[in-house]
């Protein structure tokens, strides 16, 4: 029972609590202390981490026990101080926080009269509230902030060191000191200390924070992933309590405390009071409700005929849910494995079918026609790219060979260097388009006969593109063969799906790229570029050579064409002159002397022709006269003109 000093309140020294209030008060302020210490220690420890990493283990569990330790240095600050009240009514010393009489001026204006209202009024509140409630909200608020802080489910696995193990160690022997004080309150009587349950109940939210915590270090390392899960999910617990008493505290305006009352125990959690073991969650709640507002659960008739009513209800529907797992409903997109004791029976189309109920029937997930599209590379699939198709292009469509790609995969292929073989490395990104096999016999196979079929393909596919690109050259790819190249492979990887009878069906290999790494890229254009202009010189001095020949050519085709002309005139100015040899000889045969003589005066004219030469022929006959043969020349005056 409360302690009123307006009223007769008595001997207080016949109290134990009074009485005991001076080593009590001593007492919690050690222990807030010794939270201090260790809260500033967490903070200091987080700080320092996030300074190089977020992504560790040692954020959320120095979050969680910083929120646990605020949690209960906020209800060991509430017992301290109403162990410091009783204290000083024990000693008759003024107690703080009587009523303040308000001295108000007149305000000036409406505005001003505004202001004094609600500063009145918050001034109201927070006499109503009183300062430890406002500390306690203050930590309250805090806890959940460094819980919100910590919290993160994505963290990857991680090694961390050898000072785990010792920094765990050290949470122990601090887990340890904090259980001994904690069986130590609940053993106190509540008549000496009525606040002692309610700092063990706080003290179990520390305790399962430290235990939690040292637990995830000495099970933590680079594989496992549930030290991690667990290290975040802890902080669920003080985020609770703190929650808690901070509805606690801010309730407690409605029931203010006066400075002659004494104070009441605020900071009692209930969230705390479920770590019990066997865990009597109704009970404590059916404690609080007698305690706090004096109604007794047990007498009421309809929670005691639902407290009976209730394990065969819910054994019902317990067996109602297990028959209903024999019922299957298949989507429109998919098919279902049936299997009877562990042996496949039939494949369920897209329906509802109905079977054993689990464990004695189970289902497995098919799909029926889904199409997927795999890369070469691990990290092609891991996410898609969103973009509008208004907006601009995605990363992944970037084919510039200065850029990496997710879907890229290095690959070593020969390559000529003049009459040199050598290897160089490019970037390849090949594509797969499958599905499962609509049969029954396919998806039974791609069921039981491959964990996990996209490595699968790309492990068949990698192979195989080692094998197909042993005997290709860089050149050849980048032609012609590239689009014989994907045909290839994909017959090839769908032989080798097929031997091993994984149920899945290739619609096309897609090589969509083929380029130098992305480090590689600058060089690689220097050397093209070279390259371009070598051949670019060589195709010019070729043409150079071939207009330099076609020349000689057509010299040489006009020489000789000039010189067969030459050759036909001479023979045939030889023949003419045989010919005429022949007629000659012939006349000469027919005719004799006289054809001699007409040859000798047609010659002898012909030179004679411009020269005025009198002939004397010694051989004309005295008894002849002379014969002057006029017929080769002209006449010395034009017969048609008149005489003189």
């Amino acid at each position: 029972m409360r302690v009123d000093l307006d009223s007769s309140a008595g001997d207080l020294h016949a109290l134990p609590r009074f009485v005991r209030a001076g080593w009590q008060a001593r007492r919690l302020f050690g222990l807030m202390l010794g939270l201090g210490a260790l809260l500033l220690l967490a903070l200091l420890g987080g700080i320092f981490i996030e300074l190089f990493t977020r992504d560790t283990l040692w954020l959320p569990l120095l979050c969680g026990v910083a929120a646990s330790c605020l949690t209960l240095l906020g209800a060991s600050q509430w017992a301290w101080r109403i162990a410091q009240w009783r204290q000083a009514a024990l000693d008759g010393k003024p107690l703080a926080g009587h009523a303040t009489e308000w001295v108000q001026d007149e305000p000036a204006g409406a505005y001003d009269r505004l202001l004094d209202r609600a500063g009145d009024t918050l001034a109201l509140w927070l006499e109503r509230l009183g300062v430890g409630a406002l500390w306690l909200m203050a930590a309250s608020v805090l806890a959940m902030l460094l819980v919100d802080y910590g919290w993160n489910l994505n963290l990857a696995p991680q090694a961390i060191g050898q000072s785990a193990y010792a920094i765990a160690a050290v949470l122990l022997v601090v887990a340890f000191a904090l259980l001994v004080l904690e069986r130590h309150l609940s053993a106190t009587d509540p008549q000496e200390w009525p606040e002692a349950s309610g700092l063990a109940l706080q003290l179990r939210i520390t305790l399962a924070s430290l235990l939690l915590a040292a637990t995830c270090l000495f099970f933590a390392n680079g594989e496992a992933v549930w030290p991690l899960r667990v290290a975040v999910l802890a902080g669920l617990l003080p985020a609770l309590a703190a929650l808690e008493l901070l509805l606690r505290a801010l309730l407690s305006v409605f029931s203010p405390q006066r400075a002659s009352l004494e104070p009441q125990m605020v900071a009692d959690s209930l969230v705390a009071g479920l770590l019990h073991w066997p865990p009597r969650p109704l009970r404590r709640l059916q404690d609080e409700m007698q305690q706090r507002f004096g109604i007794d659960l047990r007498q009421i008739w309809a929670l005691g005929f639902m407290r009976r009513a209730s394990l065969p209800v819910l054994s019902l529907i317990a067996v109602i849910g297990w028959l209903l797992s024999g019922v299957t409903q298949v989507p429109m997109n998919g098919r279902a494995v049936y299997e009877q004791f562990g042996k496949p029976v039939t494949v369920y189309n897209p329906g509802l079918h109905v079977g054993l109920p689990w464990p004695f029937g189970q289902v497995r997930a098919v799909e029926n026609g889904v199409i997927h599209e795999l890369a070469t590379s691990a990290e092609g699939g891991a996410s898609d790219d969103q973009s509008s198709a208004d907006g601009p292009a995605p990363v992944s469509a970037n084919r510039l060979w200065d850029a990496s790609h997710r879907a890229e995969k290095s690959q070593v292929i020969a390559s000529s260097a003049g009459d040199k073989q050598s290897f160089q490395v490019v970037n390849m990104d090949v594509r797969f388009v499958y599905r499962i096999g609509l049969t029954d016999q396919a998806a039974l196979a791609a069921t039981y006969n491959s964990a996990d079929v996209p490595a699968l393909i790309r492990s068949t596919a990698s192979r195989v593109l080692v094998h197909q690109l042993a005997g290709r050259e860089l050149d050849d790819m980048l032609g012609e063969a590239r689009a014989q190249l994907g045909d290839e492979i994909g017959k090839q990887v769908q032989a080798d799906l097929d031997r091993l009878d994984t149920g899945v069906e290739l619609l096309a290999t897609v090589v969509e790229a083929i380029h130098p790494p992305a480090g590689a890229a600058d060089a690689y254009h220097g050397v093209q570029a070279a390259q371009i202009g070598a051949q670019a010189l060589i195709s010019r001095e070729r043409g150079n050579a071939s207009v330099t020949t076609n020349q000689a050519h057509t010299d040489a085709s006009m020489a000789t064409d000039n010189a067969q002309a030459g050759s036909a005139e001479t023979l045939s100015t030889a023949k003419a002159a045989d010919l005429r040899f022949g007629a000659e000889l012939q006349a000469w045969h027919s005719a004799g002397q006289a054809f001699i003589n007409e040859q000798y005066f047609s010659q002898l004219a012909q030179g004679m022709a411009n020269a005025k030469a009198l002939i004397l022929d010694h051989r004309i006959a005295r008894d002849e006269p002379p014969t002057l043969d006029l017929r080769t020349f002209a006449a010395p005056v034009d017969p048609g003109q008149p005489r003189q």
